[in-house]
């Protein structure tokens, strides 16, 4: 039978001619895969269950929630929250690239600096460093601003200048930039020691290699993490109650200690927060969009590409296929 046949041929040999073999129509048959979707409805029966024991329960108060949900010490608390965070984060990411290039600068002091600030910062718990710098006053009761070893200058009270707001965000930021220097690190590690070596072969220092050859390369690594120090500095912003800056957790704190309603203003904080953490969510995504915008494909408009994302196309998420 010659390899073009379909259904019938001749015998090469004998010239008998093949019996006709009919082309019938394949039936596609779905995969099943009862399993996943068992565990799918038990999963959603018990979400289910949950959100409404929550929402039905007589101990929550939810008018009281939507009342403060805008009261004015909270959206006070939440303002704050978010400039402690900005603040915080601005100055981590900065101390971070300047701590990741002292560590891989070939100055061995450079290098041992960096290498001590890092294991001192990231060794000791945030809350410890918060109350710290709160404290400073007991170490330095005076800040001197002149000249060294002489009278010339002014001198003010630690206490007076190391408010609770600024302890916070020196606290907060220079814990945020012993992490951010390891993440800036492994940015700049990661691009082609071949960048470096041809900014040398055209004159640039270590310094200028850095800031127009490495750096701009590297931020399309260092965007993910750094999204996600942000979103956690946004939490780690609640650490600051200790010292009573006025954050939102603080400022639920306060009102919920006069009331008592402790579960309604906790929920409150968690809807904000996750509100921040939203927002926040969603600018890391478009800014990784930006900077990933040369090695990909362009992502089409619409709602359709968040979705398939997410859940991927019905059939692959609830376990759909075909067999042949």
């Amino acid at each position: 039978m010659s390899p073009g046949a379909a259904g019938h041929g001749q015998d090469e040999g004998s010239g008998t001619p093949l019996p006709s073999i009919p082309l019938l129509p394949v039936e596609a048959v779905p995969a099943r895969y009862p399993g996943r979707w068992a565990s799918a409805i038990v999963c959603l029966v018990l979400v289910a269950l949950l959100a409404r024991a929550f929402v039905e329960s007589p101990h929550i108060q939810w008018p009281a929630v939507a009342e403060y949900l805008t009261a004015e010490a909270v959206l006070n608390g939440l303002w704050l929250t978010i400039v402690l965070t900005f603040a915080a984060q601005a100055i981590g990411i900065v101390g971070g690239i300047i701590l990741a290039t002292m560590t891989i600068s070939p100055n061995p002091v450079l290098k041992s600096v960096a290498g001590a600030y890092i294991w001192l910062f990231r060794g000791t718990p945030a809350l410890i460093q918060i109350i710290f710098w709160f404290n400073i006053g007991l170490i330095f009761p005076d800040i001197f601003l002149g000249i060294p070893w002489t009278d010339i200058g002014i001198k003010v009270e630690t206490n007076v200048v190391i408010t609770p707001l600024i302890a916070a965000v020196i606290a907060l930021g220079l814990n945020e930039a012993a992490y951010m220097s390891e993440i800036v690190r492994a940015g700049i590690i990661s691009i082609d020691r071949g960048q470096s070596e041809a900014a040398a072969a055209i004159g640039l220092t270590h310094g200028q290699s850095m800031r127009y050859v490495i750096l701009p390369q590297a931020v399309r690594t260092i965007i993910p993490p750094t999204g996600n120090e942000l979103i956690g500095m946004l939490k780690n912003t609640s650490l600051v109650s200790v010292i009573s800056a006025q954050e939102l957790l603080t400022s639920v704190q306060q009102i919920y200690a006069m009331n008592f309603l402790t579960i309604e203003l906790l929920i409150v904080a968690s809807i904000w927060y996750l509100v921040m953490t939203t927002f926040a969510t969603v600018a890391q995504g478009y800014l990784e969009r930006f900077f990933d915008r040369g090695a990909r494909r362009p992502a089409r408009a619409g709602i359709a590409p968040l979705l398939r994302a997410l859940f991927g196309r019905t059939g692959r998420w609830m376990g759909g296929g075909a067999h042949q």
